[in-house]
């Protein structure tokens, strides 16, 4: 059985998840940092408030003024930015390391042998499956 294990992972891109979710997780991190220490406060200073992110919508007060159910729209609205701006940042990193493949070479033109109905390539003398004179 143990085996057969290491077969699966061997054989299989599990060994390849395996990976790319650990470095995934490492690079999660350090992104989520670059938002909450860099880009976060840089974006508080530009809205009104600064401190948008604890924004509520309050359904019902207290006698003393106090919130006793509300909703939080600050936090959502901080966990929505940090995803776009994340998600931003990962497709520049994944654009920037993975290369596009490069086109396809076109086909070369064929005809078709009139004894063997075999493609040939357009400028044969013979055909390479049956030998007859095209």
């Amino acid at each position: 059985m143990l085996n057969e294990f290491r077969s699966f992972l061997t054989k299989s891109n599990a060994l390849a998840l395996a990976i790319g979710v650990i470095i995934g997780g490492a690079v999660g991190k350090v992104v989520g940092s670059l938002v909450d220490n860099i880009l976060m406060p840089l974006i508080g200073l530009a809205l009104p408030g600064g401190a948008w992110r604890e924004t509520k919508v309050v359904l019902k007060a207290n006698p003393d003024g106090s919130a006793a159910a509300a909703l939080g729209v600050g936090p959502l609205l901080g966990s929505v930015v940090d995803f776009v701006i994340i998600a931003f940042v990962v497709f520049m990193i994944g654009r920037a390391l993975i290369k596009p493949d490069p086109p396809a070479a076109a086909a070369a033109p064929t005809k078709v042998c009139p004894a063997c109905k075999e493609s040939i390539a357009v400028d044969a003398s013979r055909c390479r499956a049956c030998t007859s004179p095209v």
